[in-house]
């Protein structure tokens, strides 16, 4: 394996609990990573603004400036690394929100331990990876109805059902977990007007609804 610098590995944690900043961050340390620990938002958004890390993880329930603030402060849709927020299995709408705001996957709290490193991996190397050329995310980023509503996520969510990749395969693809990729797509459907996957395929490829319905639902 090739010696990789301290910014290609670099994760930060944000966790008011220090019992747990200790926990991920010795989880991550044993794996190769470099750990940088925080306790509050507002000195991760000051350090993640000047020097981005390979990948953040973040407590959504943060005293003063919670999760979903960083999430907002940082911009996460277009941030550089993708942010993985850990949360209660429990805190759904949370989930939901932090999603909508940019956060790149989640990390129930009950299952991060035997998680927690592969899921980092699998969102550093998605990113790493990310294709700019490929041309199911080409054909869901041309102009539809609705497609200027659509964060870049969501584009390249949509480009996995344009090619017809189940729930499953896009996360895999993807480098998130399933249940991200249901959450993409139910705000993808809302957003677009779309009933179900013919009539979203219909939007998205502008063809007529009869013709799709005879095409599609085979």
């Amino acid at each position: 394996m090739a010696v990789l610098d301290r910014s290609s590995r670099e994760v930060f944690i944000v966790d008011d609990d220090p019992a747990a900043r200790d926990a991920l961050a010795t989880l991550l340390e044993h794996a190769g990573f470099w750990v940088t620990r925080f306790a509050d938002g507002a000195s991760v958004v000051r350090e993640a603004r000047a020097r981005p890390p390979a990948c953040i993880i973040l407590d959504l329930h943060l005293p003063g400036s919670s999760g979903l603030d960083i999430l907002a402060a940082l911009d996460a849709k277009r941030y550089p690394a993708p942010i993985v927020v850990v949360s209660g299995h429990s805190d759904v709408p949370g989930v939901v929100e932090a999603i909508k705001r940019g956060a790149f996957d989640y990390i129930e709290k009950q299952r991060i331990g035997e998680s927690l490193v592969a899921r980092v991996r699998e969102a550093m190397e998605a990113v790493a990876q990310r294709p700019e050329n490929d041309v199911a995310v080409e054909a869901a980023r041309t102009v539809f109805p609705g497609s200027a509503s659509l964060t870049p996520r969501e584009h390249e969510v949509l480009a996995q059902i344009v090619d017809c990749a189940s729930n499953k395969e896009a996360a895999a693809r993807l480098g998130i977990s399933r249940r991200t990729v249901e959450i993409h797509r139910a705000h993808i459907m809302q957003k677009l007007g779309a009933k179900n996957s013919v009539d979203l395929m219909r939007i998205v490829l502008g063809t007529p609804a009869d013709a799709s319905s005879g095409r599609l639902s085979a």
